[in-house]
Order: C-alpha cells, then sequence, then structure tokens
C-alpha cells in the first residue's frame, strides 16, 4: 500500500516546530487515526515519546531527525519524502513489558522500546537477586542497577553502561549490571529474546530501589518482572541506505 496520507508529530522546539510548518505546507496535514504513517520531527527522546503514544496503533513511524543524535532519525530533508517513505526499509520491534510490585502493594505495567533498569535510591547500593526462566541464576548481586535491553535500546543506556551492541536480528537481551561491587568481575549475560526474568529486591527498606521502563519510574519496587511483549509491534521506517540494522552494526566500529 503506497503511503500518502501524513500526520506530522513535533518536538516542542524551534528547530522542529519551524520543520513542521514547511513540511505541513508541502505535503499537508492528516489526523493520526486517518493517516498512513506518522512522521515525528524531533530527537530520539521525542522519537521515543511518539513510539509510546502509538504503540498499539498499526501505524508505521518515521523519523527526522531535529535534535541531538538521532540515532533512530532519518536525516531532514523537505523535498522527496513521499518517494524516502515508499522506498523505505522497515524494522519491526517488540517492547519489553515491565511488571514492578512496589513494596505498598500491587503491581504496575509497562512498556520499554529501549530498557528496563533498576536503580538503587539512596546512597547505599541494592541487592538483587536474578531469576531466569524459574531458575535463581545469582542470588545476589550488589551494584548501583542493573538494566535488560533490548537491540533497539542497546547503544543506549546499555552501551554507556558497557554493556555489548546486540544486532537487531539477534534474538537476544543484554542484562547489563551498573557499577558492580559483588561479584566484582561480573559483566552481564546474553539472554534469549524470550527470556522471563524476574529482580528480587533485598533488604528493599534499607536500601530501596525505582524500576524504569524507558521513562516510566515506579519507586520502592520490592520484585520487577521482564519479558518481550509479543504482542505489541512497532514499524520503524528508515532510509535504504541507512537502515536501523546497519546503524547497529556501524556503532560498534565508531572509534
Amino acid at each position: 500500500m503506497a503511503l500518502e496520507r501524513i500526520s506530522f508529530k513535533w518536538a516542542p522546539t524551534p528547530a522542529a516546530e519551524n520543520a513542521a510548518e514547511q513540511l505541513i505546507e508541502h505535503y499537508g496535514d492528516c489526523p493520526a487515526n486517518e493517516a498512513d504513517v506518522i512522521v515525528a520531527l524531533g530527537g530520539d527522546g521525542f522519537m521515543l515519546q511518539t513510539l509510546h503514544d502509538y504503540m498499539h496503533r498499526d501505524i508505521p513511524i518515521y523519523g527526522m531527525n531535529k535534535g541531538t543524535i538521532g540515532f533512530l532519525m532519518n536525516e531532514f530533508q523537505e523535498d522527496g519524502l513521499l518517494e524516502r517513505l515508499n522506498a523505505a526499509t522497515m524494522a519491526e520491534i517488540h517492547p519489553l513489558r515491565m511488571v514492578a510490585e512496589p513494596e505498598s502493594g500491587g503491581s504496575q505495567e509497562a512498556l520499554a522500546i529501549n530498557e528496563v533498569s533498576l536503580l538503587r535510591q539512596t546512597r547505599q547500593a541494592a541487592k538483587l537477586r536474578i531469576s531466569i526462566d524459574g531458575r535463581v541464576r545469582m542470588e545476589e548481586l550488589i551494584c548501583d542497577g542493573i538494566l535488560l535491553a533490548t537491540p533497539a535500546g542497546s547503544t543506549a543506556y546499555n552501551l554507556s553502561a558497557h554493556g555489548p551492541i546486540l544486532p537487531l536480528t539477534a534474538g537476544v537481551l543484554a542484562l547489563t549490571p551498573i557499577s558492580a561491587f559483588r561479584p566484582r568481575r561480573w559483566r552481564g549475560a546474553l539472554l534469549p529474546k524470550d527470556a522471563h526474568v524476574v529482580f528480587d529486591v533485598r533488604e528493599i527498606y534499607k536500601r530501596p530501589v525505582s524500576a524504569v521502563a524507558d521513562t516510566f519510574e515506579v519507586r520502592h519496587v520490592k520484585r520487577v518482572t521482564v519479558s518481550e511483549a509479543k504482542d505489541v509491534t512497532m514499524r520503524l521506517l528508515f532510509d535504504s541506505e541507512h537502515s536501523l540494522e546497519e546503524r547497529i552494526l556501524n556503532e560498534q566500529f565508531v572509534p
């Protein structure tokens, strides 16, 4: 199906707003519920916000960089947008589903495109137990935190925490500690993408921990469960010469 009806979304910045005005004048602007494609103008943070906003809509999203880094974005050009959209390469990704149980009771659920992270809330290190597919794999990890990253998110916080870059089609997730104290030399693990991961927080009152799915935070958690949300599929569009797979590969050769 040809992509012709465009709905533009833009970050609240002068650069993104000016770009949106130019494009809307040239291509028009369709309501999102009637559009064939959404074009997001901004940086990676705005792209993540847009993906979350339309996560449950079967609509492809094409980003154009009007932010800082723009790893998830295409180069901004006013001309030839319809041709670029219809020649674009599609990447389908599934987010992670986090179920966080705070010590006060109940549970809260959120989806993460990049990563789910557990972070200490005070000056004291967190103590975590890690179970994978019903088996305890690490009885106690003392650390500033830990994260479980998708391939799409492996070049973000995960890379800053010295985790591995994951090819999009590798079928794995990166389990990466943040400033591990004990075991001191543990550098994390690669898990199958369908792994069911449970983090139990020890000494929850003395060493409080928060859980974050991208930007959604739950504080004072006692248990966090993470698994792939196979029922949610997001479609990202990239210019054919700069596919997401190619970008992830290139990141491994950046000096």
